[in-house]
């Protein structure tokens, strides 16, 4: 189905343009929301009439991408991230990383129009990724990437955690596993003490039986 875009709207075209869509994409979205009018002969009437106005906000569109082309060029853009000793980032650097630093410094940008060399950077380093502004126009912005040495010792209590997520009962069948040893310990004292004592005892006994038989002999 043929339309007239009657606003800007990205990517599919800018004001005035005439485009063919999917016809319930037309009559679901683009006409409900004032986007895009049917092409008839009255619409191409209509834009024909207005034809100056819209090349005049098409200009000022050009000669603003003209300057901000410049102030992203001027731009160096730093990210810091965590990285390896070999340099390798714990992460990558994507396009909305750096539409999220480009808004830091005042720039809204969109991800989209954000283009980053294989999707991601994953090393340290300086690159450069290209900022599509407006028609053909676009800039190409200084990308520093600097590493952030990780210490190890911040990384054990994780690993612990990790080693120690258990559920509370497993936790406290554990502990009492752990204690059972020690508390077999002292019976097995008490045991050896009684074991050592308990001779002495049965001698004594047959000492005073022998000298009850000798007792008797005599008398």
């Amino acid at each position: 189905m043929k339309v007239i875009l009657n606003k800007d709207l990205a990517p599919l075209g800018e004001e005035g343009d005439v485009k063919d869509v999917a016809r319930g994409y037309a009559r679901n979205y683009l006409f409900p929301r004032g986007i895009a009018l049917p092409y008839t002969e009255s619409t191409i009437k209509l834009f024909e009439s207005r034809k100056e106005e819209i090349e005049a906000r098409k200009s000022q569109k050009r000669q603003d991408a003209a300057g901000l082309k410049e102030k992203i060029e001027a731009l160096e853009i730093i990210i810091t991230m965590p990285a390896g000793p070999n340099g390798k980032l714990y992460g990558a650097v994507t396009s909305q990383t750096v539409a999220d630093e480009l808004a830091k410094q005042g720039y809204q940008i969109e991800r989209k129009r954000v283009e980053v060399p294989g999707n991601h950077f994953k090393s340290v380093g300086k690159y450069k990724v290209t900022v599509k502004l407006y028609e053909s126009a676009s800039a190409e912005l200084n990308i520093t990437i600097q590493g952030q040495p990780v210490k190890e010792e911040s990384r054990a209590p994780a690993a612990d955690h990790r080693r120690d997520r258990r559920r509370p009962d497993q936790a406290e069948a554990a502990a009492e596993t752990a204690a059972e040893p020690q508390a077999e310990e002292q019976p097995a004292e008490a045991a050896a003490a009684e074991i050592e004592s308990q001779p002495a005892a049965e001698t004594g006994g047959a000492e005073s039986a022998e000298q009850e038989d000798n007792t008797s002999s005599e008398a």
